[in-house]
């Protein structure tokens, strides 16, 4: 892919809106090979231009029919309508299963609405309430420890925030900080996802039922995985000491309200492993992005910093909705057909790959204005309204995240903390463009400098 470096270090005009950069997609349809190599590497370099303006594209790869959905009553289709026919594809089964179990984000069937009646009232309004102050203590400390480094040059902003953010998935699911098992957890995530979490070509061509090589690496790593977990959740169980009530409580006391059923001790375990995964690195990146854009726009920032001191942050949610729609950390979503069905008038057969993708809905021609613009101004209080299965950062539907409402207020509440203590601006020129493979990541570690203010 090739990037267009004037619109890339060009600053916004006065009055005009910030276009971030991002990679030219291709004119044309790539080929198969190519088409692969870029779901390896960045995965939004698969798609033509003409894929942000067409409802929905057919095409075969490695002879399978695969389609991409960008219309929003097909999409409503797929994730509401008739979701029973549409289930997990087996790559996402590979590169999840081994790193969350059976837990509720690949669960399917009875033992996901089992999980899911039961989960739902650890993140209600009223629960996920009881768990801002390890937000705001993680925050604070994370903020604190910045001083320093900000006086000193440039700052590895990514790699802060990506602290700050297992620092708050440790302290809102065991109530204690991360000192005694952070270290070993992040090097977990970082293995995971430098090489077994990446998508391949036998996790496409192998069926499910038989193991490649890439699967029993995958093995061992959930053995060791899993022991981890079992280690960290028995020291919790002896640290509570008063402490405020936190997500494992929830967890431990969830009951399903139609059977009376908990969690047994392995299906707790595949919980915990889904929300620390799925919240600390979305989260992470969310900030990342949303810093990256503030630095673009200093208006934009002070509008945030002057909202740190106030109890309501619409403007600062705000951004962190347009971050979203912009760098939506879950680029896509894959989709297996279980039997035919219709999509924007086209037919789809028993076992079609159907694929929606935030990064091309969010973005996409006839669904948006200015697309590629950064204008929290369209989440305001006031604003036209979103339009429907046009804009799902967490999806959408049944299975919708649980955890949207809790990683809003944490980014929101983050983000304030982070722009009223310092200006934030980039140390170098550098276009940030961003990376996908299976979360929407930036392809280098921006520097940053940070002014106290």
């Amino acid at each position: 892919m090739t990037i267009d470096l004037q619109t890339a270090l060009a600053s916004p005009r006065p009055g005009a809106r910030l276009v971030p950069p991002v990679p030219v997609p291709p004119e044309r349809e790539l080929s198969t090979l190519r088409f692969v190599a870029a779901m390896r590497t960045n995965g939004i370099g698969c798609w033509p231009a003409s894929a942000y303006e067409a409802p929905l594209r057919r095409r075969r790869v490695f002879g399978k029919v695969r389609l991409t959905v960008s219309d929003p009553e097909a999409v409503r289709r797929v994730l509401v309508e008739n979701a029973g026919n549409y289930a997990r594809t087996a790559i996402s089964i590979r590169m999840l299963r081994p790193m969350l179990g059976d837990g509720l984000l690949i669960s399917e069937g009875a033992a996901w609405r089992h999980q899911r009646r039961a989960l739902s009232p650890a993140f209600t309004p009223r629960a996920v309430e009881t768990l801002v102050p390890h937000i705001l203590s993680a925050t604070d400390e994370a903020v604190a420890a910045l001083e320093g480094p900000a006086a000193a040059g440039p700052v590895d902003l990514f790699g802060a925030l990506q602290h700050l953010a297992l620092e708050i998935a440790g302290r809102t699911m065991f109530s204690v900080g991360m000192a005694r098992h952070g270290q070993h957890l992040r090097g977990f995530l970082s293995a995971y996802s430098e090489r077994l979490g990446r998508p391949h070509l036998s996790d496409a061509l192998v069926p499910l039922r038989f193991a490649t090589p890439l699967d029993r690496a995958r093995a061992r790593f959930r053995r060791d995985w899993v022991a981890f977990l079992d280690t960290v959740i028995a020291d919790r169980a002896t640290e509570r000491d008063g402490r405020p009530r936190d997500l494992l409580d929830h967890l431990r006391a969830a009951r399903d309200p139609e059977t009376g059923r908990s969690f047994t001790a392995e299906e707790l375990r595949d919980q915990v492993a889904t929300m620390i995964l799925a919240g600390h690195e979305t989260t992470a990146l969310t900030l990342l992005w949303a810093c990256t854009l503030l630095a673009l726009d200093p208006d934009a920032q002070e509008r945030v910093a002057a909202e740190a001191d106030l109890a309501e942050k619409p403007y600062t949610r705000a951004v962190i909705d347009e971050t979203l729609r912009l760098y939506p950390p879950a680029y896509i979503i894959a989709r297996s057909a279980l039997g035919p069905d219709v999509l924007a008038g086209q037919p789809v057969a028993r076992g079609d790959s159907v694929t929606i993708s935030p990064w091309l809905l969010h973005r996409h021609r006839r669904l948006w204005r200015d697309p590629d613009a950064f204008d929290p101004g369209r989440f305001l209080p006031g604003a036209a309204p979103v339009p429907r299965f046009a804009y799902m950062p967490f999806g959408a539907g049944p299975r919708i995240c649980i955890g949207a409402a809790f990683a809003l207020t944490e980014a929101t509440l983050a983000l304030s903390r982070l722009v009223g203590r310092f200006r934030i601006a980039r140390a170098d020129d550098r276009p940030v463009l961003p990376a996908a493979v299976v979360t929407t990541q930036p392809d280098h570690a921006p520097a940053f400098r940070l002014t106290l203010r």
